[in-house]
Parts: structure tokens; sequence; C-alpha cells
């Protein structure tokens, strides 16, 4: 008697454009992390891995603790790296960068002359 029956009344073609519609924010946010967060980091891997790939003996390197120094002797992927007066040995994937010691001498000499 005082039971009625109540349904959802939603247009016969207009369930998948609602749906469409209700995910379209997601997809746009996904859109921005990959452009703005996962594409730039899968691209500075990339860079990484063939940098490691193409040191040399004799390369400058600053590795990720924060050390310079010139690679002495490579075998395998254990580097040596020499230090001035010692020699440290670590894996390859240690190494941060590499530099040119000529342009770093001249980024301190003008940094003296600033602070000076």
């Amino acid at each position: 008697m005082f039971a009625s029956t109540a349904y959802a009344a939603a247009p016969a073609g207009g369930a998948a454009g609602g749906a469409m519609l209700q995910f379209l924010p997601l997809i746009f946010i996904f859109v921005i992390f990959y452009f703005l967060l996962i594409r730039p980091q899968q691209k500075r891997a990339k860079q990484q891995k063939e940098m490691l790939a193409k040191l040399q003996k004799g390369d400058y390197v600053m590795t990720s603790g924060g050390f310079l120094g010139r690679i002495h002797d490579i075998s395998n992927d254990i580097l040596t790296i020499d230090l001035g007066e010692t020699k440290v040995r670590m894996p390859r994937s240690y190494v941060a960068t590499t530099y040119d010691p000529k342009q770093l001498e001249q980024t301190a000499a003008a940094a003296d002359r600033k602070n000076a």
C-alpha cells in the first residue's frame, strides 16, 4: 500500500556517453602525469644508461657520493677511479656523471672572483 517502485530514469542512449564523461578527468590526469613525470624520467634513465655504457679509461667522473676522479682502469662493471692520492674501486652504476676538468676549474675561478 505504501510501497512504490522507483526506477532511476536514464536516457536510452546516454549511458555510454555518461560513463565516458565520468572517466574523462582521470584520463586527462594520466596524460598530464605521463608527459610531466613519467616520460622525462624514462628519457633521463636512457641517457644515464648510455653514459655508463660509453665510459672509458681516462674519463673524468663524479660518483653518486660526490667524489671527483679519473677512471684508471675498467674491468667488467668495476671501475678503478683515481682520486688523486688514492684509488677507489666501485661499480659502474655508482657513477653519476662525467665532467670536463677544464670547465670545472673555469667555473670555480669565476665563483671565486664573484665572492671576492
